[in-house]
């Protein structure tokens, strides 16, 4: 990825941490670590959501709206590095909008990924009381704060309203970000719906590392898991009640992970709750699992723990809609449920407990499709192919290496 010159490219990368790790934080350094093995100069620009409990509700506010602080800290990380372009993932809300807009003074290139629905909902999850919600794509927000979405409080979320029409109206979205990456074609039609430039957005899914351990064919499966926040919008509720139709075969399933439905998992399935698991202990039980589940009943942008499953050889059950529904093929893959009935859910997994053969042969597709688009080696090609889009010199080759913007870097 160096240029003719042997110049590396340098990128700046910027990310707003969640208070709970999550899957936008798993990717936003992932993708820092593929560049970097790739001879990439990577820097990153990071704030935590832990630094809330310091500020003032009005500070918060405030910087949500336009955070001065990031966008000079930012910009100071420019004219002392010179980066070639920036790379943002989640910017709300301590960093925000205002460091595009410097970054535009610099002339420098920006990249957005669209990990959520920020842009279009102000809650982020194009959801309302538990049920899919369009209601602020392409409109003025106001709903969202009458509503209480974000957070159930109007008054957050009429900061996060107020961020998102403010910099609608601005031009900030259309004007100040020269590519946008969505992790999956669904996701990129409600963007374009939404009033972005359908030239701008780039589809490139997320990906997985493999670690080489797929199981064997003649390994032992037994039966579900479900991987994920243990909470509403994540359909853990819907599994709950599944189990429940199941009766014995309910004993086949398992839960890995914790949240604010962790209390109800206990109390309705003891025994199948796993608890907060890492890494490590995630795919040694994909590896031992026959299916994964996957019953959202919000709209997914994307579904790492699917492609993690398939990366193990593991087909996934998923609610049909939303980047889950593209990322499970019915019947090969994977099977697609109604998103929300518990019936439906429960029909399909006691299905694939009974057809145990059939669920490997999945498992087996599954194994291949991850390895034809969700390998680190694949994603690399697909962004590098999106900051040759940006870059004001690139050689426009898609397996060229990169010209850098300029002949070489001074410190």
């Amino acid at each position: 990825m160096n240029g003719a010159t042997g110049v590396p490219l340098r990128v700046l990368v910027v990310h707003n941490r969640y208070r709970v790790r999550g899957g936008e934080d798993v990717v936003a350094e992932a993708e820092a670590a593929l560049l970097r093995e790739h001879g990439v100069e990577v820097r990153m620009y990071l704030r935590d959501n832990q630094e809330l409990g310091q500020l003032s509700p009005l500070a918060a506010a405030a910087g949500a709206l336009w955070s001065e602080r990031s966008a000079s800290e930012i910009d100071r990380l420019c004219a002392q590095w010179a980066p070639d372009l920036l790379h943002f993932h989640n910017t709300f809300p301590l960093i925000s909008a205002a460091p595009y807009w410097h970054a535009a003074r610099r002339r420098l290139p920006v990249v957005q990924t669209l990990h959520n629905f920020r842009l279009l909902c102000p809650q982020g999850t194009l959801q309302r009381h538990g049920a899919p919600c369009r209601a602020c794509i392409g409109r003025v927000p106001w709903r969202a704060a009458l509503h209480g979405c974000y957070h159930d409080s109007p008054a957050q979320s009429g900061v996060a309203a107020s961020a998102l029409q403010l910099h609608r109206m601005l031009g900030t979205y259309r004007h100040r970000i020269q590519a946008y990456i969505t992790p999956s074609k669904f996701s990129r039609e409600l963007y374009i719906a939404g009033g972005l430039p359908a030239a701008r957005l780039h589809v490139k899914p997320h990906f997985i590392a493999d670690d080489g351990q797929c199981p064997t064919p003649d390994q032992p499966r037994g039966g579900g898991l479900y991987v994920g926040r243990l909470s509403g919008e994540k359909g853990v509720a819907v599994l709950l009640r599944a189990m429940t139709y199941l009766g014995g075969q309910a004993a086949a399933l398992r839960l890995a992970g914790d949240g604010p439905l962790a209390p109800l998992v206990q109390q309705r399935a003891p025994g199948a709750w796993l608890g907060r698991l890492s890494a490590e202990e995630v795919r040694a039980h994909m590896r031992r699992a026959r299916f994964l589940v996957a019953p959202s009943t919000c709209l997914e942008t994307f579904g790492l723990a699917v492609i993690e499953a398939f990366a193990n050889g593991l087909p996934v059950i998923a609610s049909n809609h939303g980047g889950l529904g593209e990322l499970v093929r019915d019947g090969v893959t994977g099977l697609l449920v109604t998103p929300g009935d518990a019936a439906d859910l429960a029909q399909k997994i006691r299905w694939a407990l009974q057809h145990p053969q059939t669920m490997a042969r999945m498992g087996d597709a599954a194994r291949a499709h991850y390895l034809q688009h969700y390998t680190p080696a694949h994603n690399f090609r697909q962004l590098c192919a999106i900051y040759r889009a940006v870059l004001p010199h690139s050689t426009g080759e898609n397996d060229a290496p990169f010209t850098p913007t300029r002949a070489a870097h001074t410190d």
